[in-house]
């Protein structure tokens, strides 16, 4: 057997991780990335293994490593979460990571001595601040289906003509798993590390239920909870003002995120980059009754992707001299501004043309 060697093997492996679900197109960054994350034996081990999950025996082939070593390298990749170990059947199958959902937030949900955490969030946040993951991923006016926003419920505004379905309510998702875990955000403690975090969100906030839950608790990235304390945390959700959201499928909803605008990236990609589509949005719009609203403006404050601008009135009436305005082609139907209004005036309601989720 040939073993890659040398920059050889981190570029092969680069091209490997850019044909998995997120494109990650090559740079000094990138490599210098995975020089850190990967020893060249498991960069050898990943290049050669198929696309699709399979099973050690279908691994054992076409990379001709023995069992023993193969074996070895492949629980250090999975306990890096750089190689997903799922069970299936009577067995495991593995499957490599992508960059996301996968080595950046496995990587940063590491916790323990000796890791060099500071140097990946540094080497992290320079690839995403590159653009490069963006221009490959959006730059053609792609969408990214990595995640969906769920609405704030209680921001909804009340009609006849309005129904949350089950599988845009977050409590409805919670309550049909059995199993959860919660583990510390990648986003937050990459940013923590830079000093860029600038909410006071716990570290430990990223939940995940069914068998991505099993997965973290086993390789230690999460801790386990009960179904009363991910209640509760969608209720912290609630009182912090962070969105929620979950991976883009209507059943079998395997993680759910409470992000905030100062450090969740994919948020960053719409408020900071520009690219509109780095989340599904939920099936429903911001809006303003002018009625109602006092000008206050705690809404655009409180809109974690700067989706509301400011409109200033030429007559104001009485004390109001301004009104929101919010960009329905960023709009992701959150409800975070909803639940920033005191006087009821910013509500969710359903967009003219309804968002298409997977079925699973």
């Amino acid at each position: 057997m040939g073993h890659l060697a040398g920059k050889d093997v981190y570029r092969a492996l680069g091209k490997k991780i850019d044909g998995l679900t997120l494109r990650a197109p090559w740079n000094d960054t990138f490599h210098a990335l995975l020089k850190e994350l990967y020893s060249a034996e498991e960069a050898d081990l990943v290049v050669r293994m198929p696309y699709g999950l399979a099973t050690i025996e279908h691994i054992e082939r076409p990379t001709g490593y023995p069992r023993a070593t193969l074996e070895r390298v492949l629980e250090g990749l999975c306990m890096k979460g750089l190689v997903l170990d799922v069970h299936m059947g009577d067995a495991y199958r593995y499957i490599p990571s992508p960059l996301a959902i996968g080595i950046f937030e496995f990587t940063m949900m590491r916790t323990g001595d000796g890791l060099n955490q500071k140097e990946w969030a540094r080497l992290f946040h320079d690839y995403l601040s590159s653009g490069v993951l963006w221009e490959a991923n959006l730059g053609a006016g792609q969408q990214l289906q990595l995640m969906r926003t769920l609405p704030h419920e209680e921001t909804v505004a009340q009609g006849d003509h309005v129904e949350v379905l089950d599988y845009e309510k977050a409590v409805s998702l919670v309550e049909a798993q059995q199993q959860f875990a919660v583990g510390i955000c990648s986003c937050r403690h990459e940013k923590s590390h830079l000093g860029l975090k600038k909410c006071d969100v716990p570290l430990e906030s990223c939940a995940s239920m069914g068998s991505s839950a099993d997965y973290l608790v086993r390789r230690k990235l999460a801790r386990p909870i009960e179904k009363s304390e991910m209640l509760d945390r969608l209720v912290q959700a609630r009182e912090m003002k962070l969105v929620m959201n979950a991976d883009n499928v209507q059943s079998g909803v395997s993680f759910m995120c409470l992000c905030c605008g100062c450090c969740c990236n994919m948020l960053l990609g719409i408020s900071q980059f520009g690219y509109p589509h780095t989340v599904v949005t939920s099936n429903y719009l911001a809006k303003s009754e002018d009625a109602i609203c006092d000008g206050c403006l705690k809404c655009k404050k409180a809109c974690p992707i700067n989706a509301i601008s400011i409109e200033r009135l030429t007559q104001a009436a009485g004390k109001k001299k301004a009104r929101p305005v919010v960009d329905e082609s960023i709009c992701l139907g959150c409800g975070v501004c909803a639940l920033a209004c005191t006087t009821h005036a910013m509500t969710l309601r359903p967009r003219q043309q309804r968002v298409l989720y997977p079925e699973a």
